[in-house]
């Protein structure tokens, strides 16, 4: 046996998914399917790419959804915070719940398979009856926490499945399924915005519900651990609820990424939600629909690329990359943008940096976990959360700088249409990001020395 690394499976680990009995007894040796490669594991990685795009593609096209209820009765005349707390309030719910979610199925492994299909049916009906809702409260009760409750359940599988099939190449194969939300931002807008102008708002989520529901059932038939289904008798104990070494959380190196995480999302989150908005101030909904595809879909490049060279380079090393790129895309392109080419190439330098910060957390989260690599899918939902409240507090922050600009630009051509102090903050937030990694990088030299 080779040298045990922190994102390989112990042996105890495997043995007790397996077992294995002389075979001169007339016993059957089961064997376990290659990681890192064969057909299951690759297999594993398509479906998993298919529920990204579906659950993380539609939710980072909400921006068109907050576009048309700002614009389109019976909505027009509510708040435009409370209209963008739709879509953050589901944004948060999908990260943030995933790390209770991953306590849940330690203890009841077996019902992983369940859950995902409920997860799939609480998603449809939710956003399906969500086209009966004639108030912003019940937008947000059903497209914002049904759909975020249901998409997380949903999607759990991919975040406990990942660390199974790889380990060598887990930053090439995050970045392959992450890249899904850029493939899915980049279509869906388009998408969406020909079926409101077609058939309206009500029968475009109906309609989306069914789409969603069809592609993610396929997909999850593809969601099989590595690992036979562990079966418990009358006489057998459960884990614990909260296991008894959850060592990853004593670490500085997760906590420094907690937080690094956290600065990242606010930075990303208030681009992601009002960047087509912004455009449709300067140019028109085509333009502005264009932008946040592009925007979208440049997270696939950064996704796999950052992903890959993750497995090749430090992981805090590009990190930095991402976040001080984005500082200056924030600050030089969408803050003194005046015509729509300053925001399409925006969109692509933003996009793809920050969009493919998240292609990191997969190899940090093996790290976090160390010599305990069944922990690291709960690591992973740790770093996972951080994100979530940034989901929130982002956009809210944001708004609330946009609603005091009143529409006013600052000297020098800077900030035009009161999203000056939005640009500042995004930015600052981008530069902070890059300051946590810095402090990723220190933590993760004291792990390893």
């Amino acid at each position: 046996m080779g040298e045990r690394t922190p994102g390989t499976m112990s042996e105890e680990s495997s043995m007790a998914a397996m077992r294995v009995e002389d075979p001169q007894e007339g016993v059957t040796v089961q064997e376990l399917p290659p990681v890192d490669k064969g057909i299951r594991a690759w297999t594993f990685c398509a479906a998993a790419f298919v529920l990204e795009m579906m659950v993380w593609g539609f939710g980072f096209s909400y921006g068109i959804f907050q576009d048309y209820y700002t614009s389109h009765p019976p909505f027009e005349k509510s708040s435009g915070v409370s209209i963008a707390a739709v879509g953050t309030i589901a944004l948060a719910l999908q990260y943030g719940e995933g790390f209770f979610l991953s306590f849940f199925l330690g203890r009841y492994s077996d019902y992983l398979h369940p859950a995902m299909w409920f997860g799939l049916v609480l998603y449809f009906a939710s956003l399906f009856f969500s086209s009966f809702a004639t108030e912003v409260w019940q937008l947000m009760l059903l497209q914002g926490v049904g759909v975020g409750i249901g998409g997380g359940i949903l999607y759990m599988p991919v975040i406990r499945l990942l660390p199974e099939w790889f380990s060598e190449r887990r930053g090439l194969a995050g970045g392959i399924i992450f890249s899904g939300t850029g493939v899915g931002g980049f279509a869906f807008p388009f998408l969406l915005n020909t079926l409101l102008d077609k058939v309206g708002l009500r029968w475009t989520l109906r309609i989306w519900a069914i789409g969603t529901s069809f592609f993610s059932g396929i997909a999850l038939l593809g969601m099989r651990s590595r690992f036979p289904t562990p079966k418990y008798g009358a006489t057998q104990r459960r884990p614990k609820f909260i296991p008894p070494q959850l060592t990853f959380l004593k670490t500085g190196l997760f906590w420094s990424f907690a937080v690094t995480n956290l600065l990242q999302g606010l930075s990303y989150f208030p681009v992601s939600l009002y960047i087509p908005t912004f455009t449709r101030s300067l140019s028109d909904q085509l333009t502005a629909t264009v932008v946040l595809a592009l925007f979208n879909s440049s997270a696939v490049l950064g996704q796999v690329i950052l992903g890959h060279l993750s497995d090749r380079f430090p992981y805090p090393s590009i990190m930095v990359v991402s976040a001080l790129g984005s500082a200056l895309g924030a600050f030089l392109l969408w803050g003194f943008a005046n015509a729509a080419a300053y925001l399409y190439v925006f969109a692509i330098i933003f996009g793809g940096l920050s969009g493919g910060f998240s292609s990191t957390w997969p190899n940090a989260a093996a790290e976090c976990a160390g010599n305990k690599p069944e922990y690291a899918g709960m690591a992973f939902s740790g770093l996972a959360f951080s994100k979530g409240i940034s989901a929130v507090i982002g956009p809210i922050i944001a708004g609330l700088l946009l609603e005091a600009g009143k529409g006013a630009s600052m000297s020098h051509g800077f900030g035009r249409f009161g999203y000056g102090a939005v640009e500042i903050f995004v930015g600052s937030c981008a530069v902070a990001t890059g300051l946590g990694s810095v402090a990723v990088a220190l933590a993760r030299q004291r792990i390893l020395s």
